[in-house]
């Protein structure tokens, strides 16, 4: 039972996963103090006073919280773009070794990327064979 435990958590990848959360886990906890810490600050000074976070559009009996959803969807876009730096300067694509050839090459004709030793385009279809790659 042991052995059958221990081959579905490496086959289903559940080591893996287990590690992406706890590391998913840091990386908000990092993105957060960024975000609250260095350029919260700098926000607080171009809007205007901290009571726009409070406002409300009365409609009647009604009460919409305006100020506080353009504040989480602020905070929304300030920690999606630092998240997204973070992952660009992780997840750089490592140049091919000298001497080997890359293992795609863009259609000289629609410019999406292909695989280098194809002979025809999977997107439009061109020829390659005969074609050079600026």
């Amino acid at each position: 039972m042991w052995q059958e435990f221990k081959a579905f958590l490496i086959k289903q990848n559940a080591i893996a996963l287990a590690i992406a959360v706890v590391i998913g886990a840091a990386l908000n906890t990092l993105v957060q103090s960024i975000v609250n810490d260095f350029i919260m600050p700098i926000v607080s000074v171009i809007t205007p006073g901290g009571a726009w976070q409070q406002a409300t559009l009365n409609i009647g009996p009604l009460k919409f919280g305006i100020g506080n959803f353009l504040s989480a969807l602020l905070n929304f876009f300030i920690i999606g773009f630092v998240a997204w730096r973070i992952s660009k300067v992780f997840m750089r694509p490592s140049p091919p070794p000298p001497g080997q050839a890359p293992a795609t090459k863009p259609c000289p004709f629609c410019r999406m990327t292909v695989d280098s030793a194809a002979t025809r385009c999977a997107y439009c279809t061109s020829e390659l064979a005969a074609t050079t790659v600026a």
